[in-house]
């Protein structure tokens, strides 16, 4: 392992998305050093986002750092998002490292160490801003870990003319049941529930309801995938046990935060309260002194708990409480 601990910054941000990249200005704003390492690339989860996704959220409501973010339409694409996220990290500067993966943490308050994949850092100070994006949430089923089982969703250019079972009920699994439809694949959509999330973004709705309703895209409500086969998936209805044929399967089924990682460090978790890690509401400092946490990995598994709209304003209480500590 690189020694890298010649250095020792005010502030480590672990987490390089957009609530990273808030923690990074708000440090810079008051004059504290900062690193902010990343375990992918530059906002890492957006990138990772399908080709052709559209915010829900208006542009305005995603600006960091009084950088204006200005789309083509009235909300931002993915591509234009990546540019924006860019710009910011340019504009303000902010000393990122991206493709390194934070291991272990270690120390106390003003003494803190963390050991990545390439070296190890000294910090005062530590904010996890590590999303939710990490883990995906598993059916625990047999046959899941097959090779044409993706629980991203990129691109519908490879299944072109396959049988596609897409799982699951919200904006990522409609959009990715629309596209691959769109692409000339034949879709079933399963969803667990007795109807489509509410939450599906408004202007898509229409669209995918008469996708149904025309039997363009095949659904099976208060359904369940019980097993997935090479060349099939075997579908519990309300009326019986099916088998479908099946080329891909794209399991939109959510994601998770890596609580493991938040607790090996020493933080508690509220498994009372959604996996919630403990932290204080006004600081958003942890049960252990000089580690905060900020942004969607507040809400534990209720991951529509936070978002980028009102989780960008945790950099500003966290800093406040680092620089009056200082």
């Amino acid at each position: 392992m690189k020694n890298i601990t010649e250095d020792k910054y005010d502030v480590l941000i672990i987490g390089g998305g957009p609530i990273g990249l808030s923690c990074g200005i708000e440090a810079v704003k008051k004059r504290l050093s900062h690193i902010i390492i990343e375990k992918g690339s530059l906002v890492n989860s957006i990138y990772n986002f399908p080709a052709n996704m559209t915010f829900f959220s208006t542009s305005e409501r995603l600006e960091l750092g009084d950088i204006p973010f200005i789309s083509h339409g009235s909300k931002p694409t993915r591509i234009e998002a990546l540019e924006y996220f860019r710009r910011v990290k340019q504009g303000w500067n902010l000393n990122v490292h991206t493709n390194e993966k934070a291991l272990k943490i270690s120390g106390k308050r003003g003494s803190l160490k963390v050991y990545t994949d390439i070296g190890l850092y000294r910090a005062a100070n530590i904010i996890l801003a590590t999303g939710f994006y990490n883990l995906p949430n598993l059916m625990n089923i047999p046959g899941e870990h097959l090779p044409h089982v993706h629980h991203y969703f990129k691109d519908a250019h490879p299944f072109i003319d396959n049988n596609v079972t897409v799982i699951g009920g919200g904006n990522s699994a409609v959009d990715a049941a629309l596209e691959c439809f769109r692409k000339g694949a034949k879709v079933t959509l399963i969803v667990k529930k007795p109807e489509l999330d509410k939450g599906i973004k408004y202007w898509v709705r229409p669209d995918i309801e008469n996708r149904i309703a025309d039997g363009s895209i095949k659904a099976f409500f208060n359904s369940t995938v019980t097993n997935i086969r090479e060349n099939s998936v075997e579908v519990q209805t309300p009326e019986s046990l099916i088998n479908l044929d099946c080329d891909a399967v794209l399991a939109m089924t959510g994601f998770l935060p890596d609580t493991a990682f938040l607790s090996s460090a020493g933080i508690i978790i509220d498994d009372n309260n959604d996996k919630k890690p403990v932290y204080n509401a006004d600081t958003f400092e942890t049960n252990i002194p000089g580690i905060f946490v900020a942004g969607t990995v507040c809400g534990g598994l209720n991951t529509s708990e936070w978002y980028i709209e009102n989780s960008r304003f945790h950099a500003e209480k966290v800093m406040v409480c680092i620089a009056g500590n200082k």
